[in-house]
This record gives structure tokens, sequence and C-alpha cells, in this order.
């Protein structure tokens, strides 16, 4: 099949998440099944031309837009395995320091406008390369105007008449949120601004636009894509998404192994497999020598990489950290976020110094030290569409331990020290008590010599590759390209 898949983001260009992880690893798990698979994003400040040897393929491109047509230039780079990517260059909306926000953390005010021209310019290439895609698949609110603009003002265009689209969404509590005078900036009929539309609550809401528009959804997990239509995690759109339930699937992210493997990994101290860990335990070494904790084989070291927020239940860890620094442990935090829950972190480790560390940021290398350097990954979200960092830590023998919510209740099966059966540790209520419980009794896990090997073992067979998740996304686009042409 030809499939064009849309991303604001994608590794590793640029990509401030988990959506740029799975736009970065998706296409190449298709184009390994044979698919005619392109990747279209903007070009962005933060994109090194030079290093990933982009060359101009295509300059002063006309783009429509309700000021009139601007001119952008395409460039063409690849992924690893050849899959090609293509970048929108319009300077005035994407030459920013920040991807979606100024460096003060707040949202870009034309944030429709820009992703807006995103949109109307990725199908203005498809032209420009002649190339007709049987699906294309958008991510997230930042492309969900393009299956509204196939179904509304390209709707007659014959170009695209055999286009299937397919809407993935990442995380529905993100929707493009504007003010309702934004609409006919983005060349969308004012008829669309109804209950029925795009209209929500008053403001525009651009992930709608998918919602409705697209040939089929997708959602980043099986249970997540149930959550989402109730009203608890529903946000708001939860009676869309009950309406749409037949055309609404869940696929499970995957992990990309070229840059998730402790066999092979460069930012590791010593490499090692399932059949051969003495490599782990030399990463966590030098995981507590680089952190300055003391170099203590015995001790649990703990491990949090998160963005500091309410959703991630990092609140939920700080209630806890108390009694948790009062055990035999030490743990290692590196994230960043809300600026209260920044601050109480780093105090809190200014007066453990010897057991907690606290890194603010976002540092590739680090993160690939902890999940290889760990023995337990603590991930207490609220809610979690998918997770990474649980798929991530199975992979390097890294113990998660979880609320059983999105994601990490479809990957995450309670170890059962009976049958030898199960890869971590979950608590099914969001409260600290519980969490603190599940903790507990991983740690009573740990002491036992016979049974941690075999649930590092469990945890480090598990199959969680892009592979098996493209074979599902394979036969959904088929399915779309049908709905589509009214097969059944």
């Amino acid at each position: 099949m030809k499939i064009l898949c849309a991303a604001s983001e994608a590794a590793p260009f640029a990509h401030t998440g988990g959506l740029g992880d799975v736009a970065g690893a998706l296409p190449k798990a298709l184009g390994r099944l044979g698919h005619d698979v392109r990747l279209i994003m903007p070009l962005y400040q933060a994109v090194d031309v030079q290093r990933h040897r982009l060359r101009i393929v295509a300059s002063g491109l006309s783009v429509p837009t309700a000021s009139g047509p601007q001119a952008v230039d395409l460039l063409e780079g690849n992924l690893s395995g050849g899959v090609p990517v293509y970048f929108i260059r319009h300077d005035p909306s994407f030459h920013r320091a920040g991807l979606y926000q100024t460096p003060s953390a707040e949202d870009y005010p034309d944030n429709a406008e820009r992703f807006a021209m995103f949109c109307r310019a990725a199908l203005e290439v498809c032209r420009q390369i002649d190339f007709q895609p049987e699906v294309l698949h958008a991510h997230d609110w930042q492309t969900a105007l393009l299956p509204v603009y196939l179904k509304t003002t390209l709707s007659g265009d014959p170009f695209f008449q055999r286009t299937a689209t397919v809407f993935t969404i990442h995380n529905l509590g993100y929707q493009g949120l504007f003010p309702p005078e934004v609409l006919p900036r983005l060349m969308l009929p004012r008829a669309l601004f109804t209950p029925a539309g795009l209209e929500f609550y008053g403001k525009g809401n651009l992930l709608k636009g998918g919602l409705l528009f697209a040939d089929l959804l997708t959602t980043v997990s099986r249970r997540y894509s149930q959550e989402i239509r109730t009203a608890e995690q529903g946000f708001g759109l939860d009676g869309v998404l009950r309406e749409r339930q037949t055309d609404l699937f869940g696929v499970l992210n995957g992990i990309d192994p070229e840059e998730w493997n402790p066999a092979c990994d460069p930012h590791i101290a010593a490499h090692y497999t399932v059949v051969d860990l003495a490599g782990k335990a030399r990463c966590k070494a030098d995981l507590q020598h680089r952190l300055k904790l003391p170099v203590r084989a015995t001790v649990p070291l703990l491990a949090v990489i998160s963005r500091l927020a309410g959703q991630k239940g990092l609140d939920l860890l700080y209630a806890i950290l108390e009694t948790l620094m009062a055990l035999n442990v030490q743990l290692v935090l590196l994230g960043s976020g809300e600026k209260p829950l920044e601050a109480a972190f780093r105090e809190a480790a200014a007066k453990q110094p010897s057991k907690l560390v606290v890194r603010i940021g976002f540092d590739i290398p680090l993160s690939h030290q902890i999940e290889a350097g760990a023995d337990l990954f603590l991930m207490p979200s609220r809610y979690e569409p998918c997770g990474l960092n649980q798929m991530y830590s199975l992979v390097y023998g890294t113990i998660p331990v979880v609320h059983a919510t999105g994601g990490l209740d479809d990957t995450i099966v309670q170890f059962d020290p009976g049958t030898g059966q199960g890869n971590g540790f979950r608590f099914e209520d969001a409260t600290a008590d519980a969490f603190l419980q599940a903790i507990r009794q991983a740690l009573t896990l740990y002491r036992e010599k016979t049974l941690w090997p075999r649930l590092i073992t469990n945890a480090m067979t598990a199959d969680f590759t892009w592979d098996r998740s493209a074979r599902e996304y394979e036969r959904l686009y088929r399915r779309a390209a049908d709905k589509m042409r009214g097969q059944p």
C-alpha cells in the first residue's frame, strides 16, 4: 500500500515525547512489511539539516491559506531503513525556539494557524511528488485537520478520491482548543462550527475534527480505547467516541529495537542480554557512580523518568517519599514539568543526597543509563494512553511498578511467585497507599534470589517490538480503504 504518515514531530529529527517516538518508528516497521510509506513533518529550528543530510527537493511550493497563497520549501531525508521523510519549511510558522511552546512554556498563540498550514502543505506535497496515498495516517490534534480538509474543502478533488484516513489519538487530554474566530483563518466552512461539528463548549476543537471525519480511529492501547469512551477519561469527547466506537481500535505502541536494546545500546556502560546479565550489574554501578550515589550492588535502585505532572501520578510518589527514603533503597528521578513538583523533589533531594537524585530536564543518554542501571521502574500514572518507559524497562530487565491503567494495564502482568508468571507489579487504585504497597511487594521479591532472576527473564523475553504493532495497523489500513470505498 501507499501510506503517508503525517505527524508534528518524529524521532530522531525533533520530538518531545511518545508521539515523536511512534512517528519515527512506525513508518520503518511498515516499510519492513513491504509498503511504500512516507513520513511528513514540519521543519523546525531544532532539526539539524546538516547532520540529517536533508536536501531541498522543491522551492516556493504554493499553499493556499486564508490570507492568500504562502510559499513553502520541501526538504527530504530518510529514516534508517530508507523510509523517505519530507519536511515542510515555512520559517514564519516553524523556525522558532520550541515546537509548540515558547521558552517560558506558553503555547504559541498561532498554533492553530501553524498546523493548519502544515496540513494543507502536506496535501500539496503529495501532488508535488506525485504520491497518491491509499491511506493517510494522521497523529494527534496537530494533524487532525487532514481528514477534515479531505472530506470538506477537497472532497471533490480527484487526486485524493482513493485516499482513506486513519486518525490516532495519542493523548485525549490534548485537543487543540482555540477561540471560534480562529476557524475562518483555517479555511474551514463556518457551518462546521456547530455541536455536531468542531464546536466544543464555545471553542473550536481541532482533535474533534479528526474524530468526526477520519475513516477509522485508533488509540495507543486496547484499555485506553475503552477508557476514553467513559465520562471519567473522555475529556468531554466520550459521547463522540461512543458514537464512533465501531470505528475505534486500540493498537499498542511498540518500541524501536535499534534505539532501545541493551545488547548494543551506545549510551550504557556495558552490554548485556537475557542469557548474560553480567553487564546489567556494571550498568548499575556506573549509574550510581555518575549520580554520586554510594556504589552498592545490593541496594535496590528505583527510577522514574517522567513529566512531572498530575497525570503522571508524581504527587503520589511525593506523598510516600519520606516513607520510601526510610527504607534501604536509592531513587533517581529524571524529568521536568509542573514547577511546584520540580521544586518539591529538588528540596527533598537536597535533604537526602546519598539516597535521592533529582535531575530536572530532558537527557537522552541519561535516560538509557537509568533504564539499564535501575532495578525497579515506577509509573504511578493516573491515566496513561500507552506508555513506553514500562516497555523500555522490560527490555532492559528493569522491573516496572505501575498503576493498572491504559497501556500499563495492557503490558504489565502481576508477577505470581507460585507460578513464576508475570513481568512486573501493579496497583489498582490510584492512591499513595496502594502505590507504596506495590513497591513493598517488589522490594520483598527483590531479595528472593531464585524468583528475581525468573522475573527478569520474563520481562526481557516479552515482545513489544513495532513489527507486531505494524501488522495490526496494516490490517486497519486495509479496513479503512475498504470502508472509504463502500466495501464491507
